[in-house]
């Protein structure tokens, strides 16, 4: 789990995802309010040096999202089995003006493991077009889920079985 600025809370989909899913585990940045890229990316890197990452699905919310982007970007030996991207905030967009160091320019090199960006018809934080932008970029299959908000519990999306469902697409087993 790769949360975005701020963390998620109790209510979010994240963390009812964190208990429901065997096995998961919450990536913790040291710095969740004004986050540098280089730190979020090594603390990725931290967490899966000593794993057998072949089963690993990495699950990013919001700039969660950019920073596994960014992970994929950098050269490593680590290969995992996918990824769902949830609601990846824009950060190149006038709008997007929270504290974070080193995420632009944003990364839109394929992924080199399967993908899936979940998306907002009206999510404040990307548009369409750019979420259109970054599937297409990354390789990733694109949902867009209807005028859901930015995909959070601000927007109702706590214990989000539809999620639960796209997941399994990445190939999680009994969920």
């Amino acid at each position: 789990i790769i949360p975005g600025l701020g963390n998620s809370g109790p209510l979010h989909w994240q963390t009812w995802f964190e208990k429901r899913l065997d096995n998961c585990k919450r990536i913790e940045q040291t710095e969740w309010d004004a986050p540098d890229r280089e730190d979020w990316v090594n603390t990725i890197n931290n967490t899966l040096k000593d794993i057998d990452t072949s089963n690993v699905i990495l699950i990013g919310h919001s700039l969660g999202c950019a920073t596994i982007a960014h992970w994929a970007a950098q050269k490593t030996d680590k290969k995992i089995k996918g990824a769902l991207l949830v609601a990846p905030s824009d950060l190149e967009a006038p709008a997007y003006t929270f504290p974070a160091t080193g995420f632009s320019p944003f990364p839109l090199q394929k992924l080199p493991f399967k993908s899936i960006v979940v998306a907002s018809e009206n999510d404040p934080w990307v548009s369409m077009e750019r979420a259109k932008l970054f599937a297409s970029s990354w390789g990733s299959k694109l949902i867009f889920i209807g005028n859901a908000g930015h995909i959070n519990a601000d927007a109702g999306f706590g214990e989000w079985e539809e999620g639960i469902g796209i997941l399994g697409e990445l190939g999680v087993g009994s969920l």
